[in-house]
């Protein structure tokens, strides 16, 4: 009964890569004293990043959305 796998290989990397950027940004912005910057980046790095290792996203699961199907945004 874990979550049901709904993204694509496609948006798995693209949410991989995102999320270690805000998380390499929120670190950048933190040292920089910038607190407000370094919170933000780092709570989308880890929820895209999160996304990226149980393969769901619960945006696509409320809308409907899988394209783990195929490699297209469809919602059928």
């Amino acid at each position: 009964m874990g979550l049901e796998k709904n993204m694509s290989e496609v948006d798995r990397v693209i949410r991989g890569v995102l999320g270690i950027w805000l998380i390499v940004m929120s670190v950048g912005a933190m040292l920089d004293g910038r607190r407000v910057v370094a919170a933000t980046t780092g709570i989308a790095g880890t929820g895209l990043l999160l996304n990226f290792a149980t393969q769901h996203c619960g945006g696509y699961a409320l809308l409907g959305i899988d394209t783990s199907s195929g490699e297209s945004c469809s919602t059928s």
